[in-house]
């Protein structure tokens, strides 16, 4: 008998995960670049492929270095001080908790700064903690970038799922649907992404349930074949 399992060709997830069939795509204004380390841990729940889906304007990129932007982009960029990168630095430097905005763009010195006046988009590292170190420190074109730290008012929706080593780690397509909504793209936009990851979240929960369920079923119960 044949057990492999059949992932789907477009998100790359098994059967069971998939939330192909949900995703509408979402038009938004600004770019959004995710790098992703090539060892990225979790492919079951991991959601950079599913914001690349949902995103026309997003593109995913699995590696550990790239020589600058329009390498990464894979077409021409254009001054990346209109970009920005979500920088891995937590907590923004001299000022009052009160005035820290959701999302605060700073300086190297990771003192508040000013929103740029032209963005055309946002690049997010995908990968643990340390991946995302690792992504930084390989590329220096990042330093290049204007930085945003952002500062979520709610928790990630995995929950138990996963075990986040800060309070203020979400998933990338939280993050992102965070980001967008900030810079001002439609709610629609954010609350489409975390629709689907709740999705996704929420499959997986059903198969761990079952799956326990399986195991604790009585012997005498079981059917015999």
């Amino acid at each position: 008998m044949n057990n492999a399992v059949i992932n789907c060709e477009r998100c790359q997830k098994s059967q069971e995960l998939c939330v192909c069939a949900a995703i509408v795509p979402q038009n938004t204004k600004l770019q959004i670049l995710i790098l992703q380390h090539p060892q990225e841990p979790d492919h079951e729940i991991g959601s950079a492929r599913l914001t690349q889906l949902a995103l026309p304007k997003a593109t995913l990129k699995v590696g550990l270095s790239w020589p600058n932007l329009a390498a990464a982009l894979g077409k021409p960029a254009a001054n990346s001080a209109q970009w920005a990168v979500l920088y891995l630095g937590s907590g923004v430097k001299g000022a009052n908790p009160q005035d820290i905005k959701s999302l605060q763009f700073v300086s190297q010195k990771g003192t508040p700064a000013d929103r740029p006046p032209q963005l055309e988009g946002i690049v997010v590292l995908d990968g643990s903690w340390s991946q995302a170190k690792t992504l930084w420190w390989r590329n220096a074109w990042l330093l290049k970038l204007r930085r945003a730290v952002l500062t979520p008012q709610h928790k990630s929706l995995y929950k138990e799922l996963r075990k986040e080593p800060r309070r203020e780690c979400l998933s990338t397509i939280e993050a992102v649907a965070e980001v967008l909504e900030q810079l001002g793209e439609k709610k629609e936009v954010s609350a489409h992404l975390k629709g689907l990851f709740s999705q996704l979240l929420d499959k997986r929960r059903q198969l761990i349930a079952a799956s326990k369920h399986i195991k604790e079923e009585p012997e005498h119960e079981k059917t015999q074949f």
